[in-house]
């Protein structure tokens, strides 16, 4: 099998048993950056040199038995809006292009301490912003099964990379899907985890109260062993929640006899692809043959998720990226008279058109006359979805649903209308709003030969059950990744 083949742990296993070293593998997938990266463009940053030094020293602390964790010299890539010290962070936005963090964000010192060699950081939506990752500063990442289609997003870069071998695994940040919705369209294994259990310190805020670093991956397999990784308390954020229980790999058992799985009708109905629906019935049938509960249920209140979910999220971004004026770092127009006037026109030059939609949206909402009839609606509509969510677990150990409506569009399809992208994120929004976790499997492919996700949704520090039953799906079906060598299938 080539290297390139490899899951995480699988490669991981082998450098420690002498068959690969670390140094190899990010050779290996440095010569497939080189080879295919201008195609698919997945990054905005790839540091070479850096990586290869970091592998030799992983090299040697693995033979002195000083590492020997399930990532210890595996190469990963890390989204542009996760701070690394001395490495160039962007948000794929122009106001950062000269950005270098004097410090690391925890997840990623968490990947770096358990062995990870970090490749460079992966193009996103600008700010996070978006779903497809045409939204960049710096170019449109193109989806590896075919790359006239997106790849997702707003982690579509690091989906992307994965997809196309340019990362064993990657780091992505989700705040109302932008893990999961890119992992379906690119064919791979992303994780939201339950809020709080990993570190934001070091996230370039987009939505305070919904984002979540999370693990996007080959399979079920690797995302449990990367979250084991990045589940740690950290003082340095106030929502970081210390776990007891963080054995995710404990989960990985192809046994779901017993196990409740609820399918809410409301994702099932108008607007969803003939082939999605086959694709999430046919898991349920699997899972069902394998001795899970499987029935549907209401969910109620899943057309409220996306306006509430945009008012709150725009709010907090229109608040977060008030920081980015010119003054201490990051871009500055050079042509200005005054202080205002500066303001004023670096945040004009320096961010793109759909974080200026946002910035306006949430400032709108947040204004004297609004704030009670949109922003303080939202809250409320966002606790009534929390409690249907807690209803739902009374009964069932997890949901299951699709993670988008349809499979990829193609590029430039979601650009022409804002509206009808904000919708794509329909199945996946109210897992934020509910700060649960969510994980997107790959389970079919279209007849237009682009994957296919389903989406488990768990209660609150249920990682677990979401592990375990998207391990026990994985396992009856085959999957292999797109042929990058044709440019796609």
């Amino acid at each position: 099998m080539d290297i390139l083949d490899l899951t995480a742990v699988r490669l991981s296993e082998k450098i420690k048993g002498g068959e690969l070293s670390a140094v190899e593998a990010t050779k290996a997938v440095l010569g497939q950056i080189s080879s295919v990266e201008d195609h698919y463009h997945c990054y905005v940053t790839v540091e070479e040199e850096k990586a290869l030094r970091q592998a030799e020293q992983v090299q040697e602390k693995i033979k002195a038995g000083e590492l020997s964790g399930p990532l210890a010299g595996v190469p990963v890539a890390i989204k542009d809006n996760i701070c690394t010290e001395g490495m160039r962070t962007t948000c794929s936005s122009r106001i950062l292009y000269n950005f270098i963090p004097t410090y690391t964000a925890t997840a990623a010192k968490a990947l770096k301490e358990a062995g990870a060699i970090v490749l460079g950081k992966t193009n996103m939506d600008e700010f996070a912003m978006g779903s497809t990752t045409e939204t960049s500063y710096y170019g449109v990442t193109k989806n590896p099964w075919n790359p006239e289609h997106v790849p997702g997003g707003s982690s579509g870069g690091s989906c992307a990379a994965v997809a196309a071998r340019e990362a064993f695994c990657a780091l992505g940040s989700d705040t109302g899907g932008s893990i999961r919705q890119p992992s379906s369209f690119c064919g791979v294994t992303g994780l939201k985890p339950t809020y709080g259990t990993v570190s934001r310190y070091g996230l370039i805020a987009y939505g305070s109260s919904l984002d979540q670093i999370g693990p996007v991956a080959k399979d079920v397999a690797d995302c449990a062993a990367l979250l084991e990784v990045l589940a740690v308390h950290d003082p340095k954020d106030s929502t970081s929640v210390r776990r007891e229980e963080t054995d995710f790999t404990a989960a990985l058992v192809q046994d779901v006899k017993g196990m409740r799985i609820g399918i809410p009708k409301d994702y099932m109905g108008e607007g969803l692809d003939p082939q999605v629906r086959e694709a999430v019935e046919q898991a349920a049938k699997v899972l069902e043959e394998q001795g899970a509960i499987v029935e549907g249920f209401d969910l109620s209140l899943v057309e409220y998720a996306i306006p509430a979910y945009y008012v709150i999220a725009s709010a907090e971004a229109s608040s977060n990226l008030s920081r980015f004026d010119g003054v201490k770092y990051g871009y500055r127009t050079e042509d200005y008279e005054g202080l205002h006037n500066m303001y004023k026109k670096t945040r004009s030059e320096g961010f793109g058109e759909e974080v200026k939609r946002r910035i306006m949206l949430g400032s709108f909402v947040l204004s004297s006359g609004y704030y009670d009839a949109y922003y303080l609606k939202a809250l409320r509509t966002k606790a009534l979805i929390k409690q249907a969510f807690d209803r739902a677990f009374e009964k069932y150990d997890v949901i299951l649903g699709p993670t988008a409506p349809t499979t990829a569009p193609r590029l430039g399809e979601s650009l022409k209308d804002p509206l009808q992208m904000y919708l794509g994120d329909i199945y996946t929004v109210s897992v934020n709003l509910a700060g649960l976790p969510g994980m997107s499997v790959p389970y079919g492919i279209d007849d237009k030969g682009l994957p296919i996700g389903v989406q488990f949704i768990g209660d609150a520090f249920q990682e677990n059950k979401v592990i375990r039953a998207g391990y026990a799906l994985e396992q009856t079906r085959e999957w292999q990744m797109p042929d990058t060598k044709k440019g796609g299938r």
